[in-house]
């Protein structure tokens, strides 16, 4: 006899224990960044994350560019039974735009959120107001909800200095349709989904009204809903939820075509068709009965969110075991026979290779063993078997000294990438899942 597959409700029910790792990273979360208001455009594609503080000057380049994500869950970077922190397409979208220059992500994700939640939210964040978690969405599983809105002064600053807004939004709006879908008629499953797509349209188009308000010079990217339930749950259900899951693309792609005829830079998202057919491999829904993506399907909507920014998308992948960290600068893979070199658990390059990668100039000091690199108005002085670089004529304590390390017949001078990179001003981050540090002028 088969056996019979039951699929329950999967609406994003998350407990506050399944959420309290995310306490973690709130503080990542709560801090908009007041830096320069400079006019940045968006990078055009040519041919957590840790993150030092970029140091900027007259020569390098301060301008970043300025990502805000707000939404659900899946904004947040949510799984079932995660144990570490998120690494959603948030993360991943950022590392993209490590490949065009400096970028700032501020996520404002909260889990559990509906499109009527975030409408508050972005209403409150609109007007200058504070909200409570219950103001926010009564119920909310995301024990940072509360604090965050406390915030909207802060958050509201980081959307106005924003030049990309993104969002995922309108899953939990839907998600009883994966349990109910089954039970209903034709009949009563379009009329239901004509008034699911009456409050998203509402809601969606006051979101997009308020962060326009707001920043009306920045892109808003907003997904369409995918739907997660595999064809194995049943041709006729599968069916059913596929046709309500176009009805929704339809939806949104009028809402961004509205807001276009009228001026605002809104796009979409298309995620959707990306999981059709691998919504079992995509999703936890199989092995948890849980409509969240994992890394497959956070790794496809990133794909689409950049090529939906940037026309582009560049796979990116950690180094194997034992071997040293990526280094990219200026969005090249930093590719020579110099190959870095772990001591002391630090990565140091040649320091020729930095310096034609950025285009700065460096000289060579037999007499005092010292290299001196010079990027602008910026000088930094690296000797060989010092305990401390000059900046600028400032001495600047270093745990592991530069050294000579012979490559074939030749010797270079090796140095710690992050230091002289930052003596330099410029931006350096750290993305460990990918152990790939990103150095942008």
């Amino acid at each position: 006899m088969k056996r019979k597959r039951i699929w329950k409700n999967t609406a994003a029910g998350l407990s506050a224990s399944m959420l309290a790792g995310m306490l973690l990273f709130t503080s990542s979360a709560l801090t908009a960044h007041a830096a320069d208001a400079e006019t940045a455009v968006l990078p055009v594609a040519s041919n957590e994350t840790s993150k030092t503080a970029p140091k900027k000057d007259a020569v390098a380049a301060t301008k970043e560019f300025r990502i805000v994500t707000l939404g659900d869950s899946i904004t947040v970077g949510y799984e079932p039974k995660m144990t570490t922190l998120p690494y959603g397409y948030v993360e991943r979208l950022q590392e993209q735009g490590l490949l065009y220059g400096r970028t700032q992500v501020d996520n404002f994700g909260i889990a559990g959120l509906k499109t009527s939640g975030l409408k508050n939210f972005t209403d409150a964040i609109n007007a200058g107001r504070t909200l409570t978690a219950d103001e926010i969405q009564p119920n909310l599983p995301d024990p940072r909800a509360g604090q965050i809105g406390t915030n909207t002064t802060a958050i509201r600053e980081s959307i106005a200095q924003a030049n990309l807004v993104a969002m995922t939004i309108g899953g939990n709006d839907v998600s009883e349709l994966l349990g109910t879908a089954n039970t209903m008629s034709d009949q009563e499953l379009q009329e239901k989904v004509k008034e699911l797509l009456s409050t998203y349209t509402t809601n969606v188009t006051a979101i997009i009204n308020d962060i326009h308000a707001i920043n009306p010079s920045a892109r808003i990217v907003i997904a369409d809903q995918y739907q997660p339930m595999p064809a194995v749950a049943g041709k006729e259900l599968y069916a059913k939820l596929m046709q309500a899951s176009q009805g929704f693309t339809q939806t949104i792609d009028g809402i961004a075509a509205q807001f276009t005829a009228q001026g605002a830079d809104v796009k979409v998202a298309h995620v959707a068709k990306e999981f059709v057919g691998g919504e079992g491999t995509m999703t936890h829904m199989i092995k948890d009965r849980d409509f969240h993506p994992n890394q497959f399907g956070y790794a496809a909507i990133a794909e689409v969110f950049a090529k939906t920014i940037w026309g582009d998308y560049t796979k990116l992948t950690a180094p194997e075991a034992g071997q040293p960290m990526n280094i990219i600068v200026s969005g090249k893979m930093l590719n020579t026979p110099y190959k870095p070199i772990i001591r002391n658990g630090k990565n140091f390059v040649a320091i020729q290779d930095i310096v034609n990668a950025v285009g700065a100039k460096t000289v060579w000091d037999n007499k005092t063993s010292t290299a001196t690199i010079t990027y602008g108005d910026r000088k930094v002085a690296v000797k060989m078997g010092a305990k401390s670089v000059i900046v600028n004529g400032a001495s600047v304590a270093v745990d592991t000294p530069a050294f000579l390390n012979k490559v074939g017949k030749e010797s270079k001078t090796y140095v710690p990438v992050a230091m002289v990179a930052e003596g330099l001003g410029f931006d350096v981050q750290y993305v460990a899942k990918l152990k790939t540090v990103f150095v942008n002028p």
